[in-house]
């Protein structure tokens, strides 16, 4: 039996207190299966004496989890504090420093300092893993870094936020989107300010960090294109029904001539396809290449086993000895990343009007999209009985709803400025696109 490997955890919320246990109840086995034990020795946290469910008796205890990377007593520090800076990024740049390896939760920390912490830990001979930090319990990373690492990778995209996609399937259910958000916070998927969840940035981190994997460029949070889906309503969803679609908030990197294209939006799927068949709080990945076709994979996104899972899975690569740029290739060798234009997107876009119920409004619709080159594959007018259609005052409204075929943003965005200025519909348009599967 080999020396053990001895861990020190920073953070021992949901996510460490699940590690903790994994590691405790499952040691003989791992021991077992690889050659040396693993053990906790080492723990820092805002509360020593919370109690946590946990036998502490061999765990020395640390105030200051940059005190805990230091200590010449762990081998490797599990960070499960959370955030892109502070505590967190302290603690792992410290122990990179000391060459410690590092396996990490934190797709913030990764997010905005993935480059600098993969550079880091390759100059100082460290392994920085972090198979948690996207989609849970998914093995994702490994997926893309070493299984798929043969393959020209084109496009991946999934559903990346449990949170968003419960709130989806619950509307689809009749809810409305309000209800639907109170019930996940309820349930503890959605937090008491859920706007990282909703709004799409917690899904923009993880396709940031994912789209570096795939592709091979440095990390760029800042240039993905982001929508949240706060602002879909029933008439969205029954809309997507009718016409054999569901809505999921996907998170896309592709190719594409002008640079890789990152975004993150409401999008409509085909029911029939594999990413439109999950449900509730589960995350899914698909990933496209050349010689392996289309893979996808799924499985629960969130909560404090299915991410200690992937946790513990880090550490007995690293027990193993298993070494490998964090990134898929030294991180020297990354590109810097190459923005593609949103503008310059091309698919079909689901648009739903309220239209002025007067003269000469519908031809004048159908005229400005013409202008801008987009061929329409379906216009229909969504009657209502005498006296419920909506109204802005006393003018009458006219619920449209218009399917286009494959143009680009750009063309999308053009006829709908000069539609709105015009003064021939109520607000904004809602504009949804349509991904091709």
């Amino acid at each position: 039996m080999h020396e053990p490997l001895r861990l020190g955890i920073a953070g021992l919320g949901t996510v460490g207190a699940s590690v903790v246990r994994l590691l405790q109840g499952h040691g003989d086995a791992l021991a077992s299966q690889l050659g040396r034990p693993v053990h906790v020795v080492a723990a820092s946290a805002r509360d020593e004496g919370r109690d946590r469910g946990l036998s502490m008796l061999d765990i020395a205890w640390h105030d200051d989890p940059v005190g805990l990377a230091r200590s010449t007593t762990i081998d490797v520090l599990v960070e499960l504090i959370g955030g892109a800076d502070g505590a967190a990024h302290a603690s792992v740049r410290a122990a990179l420093n000391a060459g410690k390896s590092v396996v990490t939760a934190n797709k913030a920390l990764l997010a905005a300092h993935g480059v600098e912490l993969a550079r880091l830990a390759e100059e100082r001979g460290a392994q920085l893993a972090f198979e948690a930090a996207v989609g849970g319990g998914i093995p994702i990373i490994k997926t893309l870094r070493e299984a798929l690492a043969g393959n020209r990778l084109t496009r991946l995209y999934g559903i990346l936020n449990g949170t968003c996609n419960f709130i989806l399937t619950r509307m689809e259910q009749g809810m409305a989107y309000p209800a639907a958000l109170a019930e996940a916070q309820a349930l503890g998927y959605a937090e008491a300010d859920p706007s990282f969840d909703v709004e799409g940035l917690d899904t923009a981190h993880k396709l940031a960090i994912l789209t570096s994997v795939a592709f091979g460029t440095e990390i760029d949070r800042d240039a993905i294109f982001v929508e949240g889906i706060s602002g879909i309503e029933p008439e969205d969803i029954a809309a997507a029904d009718e016409l054999g679609y569901r809505i999921k908030l996907l998170g896309v990197a592709q190719r594409t001539e002008s640079g890789i294209e990152q975004r993150v939006h409401p999008t409509m799927v085909p029911r029939d396809s594999d990413i439109a068949r999950v449900s509730g709080v589960t995350n899914a990945v698909a990933v496209e290449g050349d010689f392996i076709g289309s893979v996808m994979l799924s499985g629960p996104g969130a909560g404090g086993n299915a991410t200690a899972s992937a946790v513990v899975g880090d550490i007995i690569d690293l027990a193993r000895g298993v070494r490998v740029p964090p990134l898929g290739r030294p991180a020297a060798s990354l590109q810097p990343y190459r923005q593609a234009r949103i503008q310059a997107h091309e698919g079909g876009y689901y648009l739903r009007l309220k239209v002025r119920d007067r003269p000469g409004a519908f031809a004048a619709i159908a005229n400005r999209m013409a202008e801008a080159g987009i061929s329409l594959d379906s216009i229909v007018q969504r009657n209502r009985p005498p006296g419920t259609a909506p109204k802005h005052g006393t003018e009458v409204l006219q619920p449209v709803t218009i399917i286009t075929h494959s143009t680009t943003e750009q063309a999308v965005r053009s006829a709908l400025g000069k539609i709105e200025a015009e003064g021939e519909i109520f607000g904004r348009a809602q504009m949804i696109r349509i991904e091709a599967l």
